[in-house]
């Protein structure tokens, strides 16, 4: 597969970078940013994290707005941010222009239904075509975590989740936990999926890691703003709290006081799952 470079800026003496390329899986071309610490130009093969994020959200958000680039390049970690969902003219978005679904909001699902299946396949993209590109591409390894922000947080949990072994470790900031029971799950899920709410299972954070085996999970740190406005309506993070319990899975899970869903909140905690990861995948 090849790539096309379409911006590079210096970063802590490392690259942040933006690339476009032909994807087979969505059937359209997509784009993809990573950042490559200063370790890369030195011949090692470096651990990836890839970030997921989340509605309206392409891979610009995190990039230009966490912060994480000055610990990345410390740790020795590459990052790959993702766009959200498949992008072009060809690509049906949602018949009411509303922002919640189809363009900007793939839900990382692979898609059963028309006309959603041709293009939506955002899980296999994730999981499968764009690691395979990146290790193919750039200095990097096989040792791969995974992290996210709401319907990213909800990404990153399903992909480890549906992948026993694929990730090292996963986190989520602000995660749709319980997306079979929120408006906003409830909605994609239905058009991507269509009604059978039993396909549904397989694609919510909460259901799969109460049926995990114990041992089966990656190291899981899960962060949550309490003055967060979706919080109750469509996050609920204690469906996730009483899976792990049910499944007897070690999560941490930490009720930010005075935080909400903003990038404000995702910079201030961003290093402690940074290094999370790391410890994972023995930078640290």
């Amino acid at each position: 597969m090849s790539l096309e470079n379409i911006s590079c800026q210096k970063s802590f003496g490392g690259w942040h970078k933006r690339y476009r390329h032909s994807s087979k899986v969505l059937g359209c071309d997509m784009v993809f940013a990573v950042y490559l610490p200063p370790q890369a130009e030195q011949g090692e093969r470096l651990p990836v994290l890839y970030w997921l994020s989340g509605l309206t959200c392409t891979d610009e958000n995190f990039m230009q707005k966490a912060g994480a680039q000055r610990l990345a390049a410390e740790l020795g970690l590459i990052i790959v941010a993702p766009d959200t969902s498949p992008r072009g003219d060809q690509v049906p978005g949602d018949p009411d222009n509303a922002w919640d679904f189809g363009k900007g909001a793939g839900f990382y699902v692979n898609a059963t239904q028309q006309p959603w299946a041709q293009h939506y396949r955002m899980h296999d993209y994730v999981v499968d075509e764009l690691p395979a590109l990146i290790e193919a591409h750039f200095p990097a390894s096989e040792q791969r975590s995974i992290s996210g922000h709401s319907m990213g947080g909800h990404g990153a949990l399903v992909c480890a989740l549906r992948n026993p072994g694929r990730y090292r470790s996963v986190s989520a900031f602000s995660p749709i936990s319980n997306p079979m029971d929120c408006p906003w799950g409830e909605k994609a899920l239905s058009r991507y999926l269509g009604e059978d709410r039993a396909r549904w299972r397989e694609w919510d954070a909460s259901v799969l890691l109460a049926s995990t085996p114990a041992g089966e999970c990656p190291p899981l740190l899960v962060d949550q703003g309490d003055r967060d406005d979706f919080l109750d309506n469509q996050l609920k993070p204690q469906a996730l709290e009483q899976a792990a319990r049910k499944g007897g899975h070690a999560l941490t899970l930490r009720l930010q006081p005075g935080y909400d869903h903003s990038y404000f909140f995702i910079a201030s905690f961003i290093d402690e799952h940074l290094r999370h990861h790391a410890v994972a995948l023995g930078r640290v």
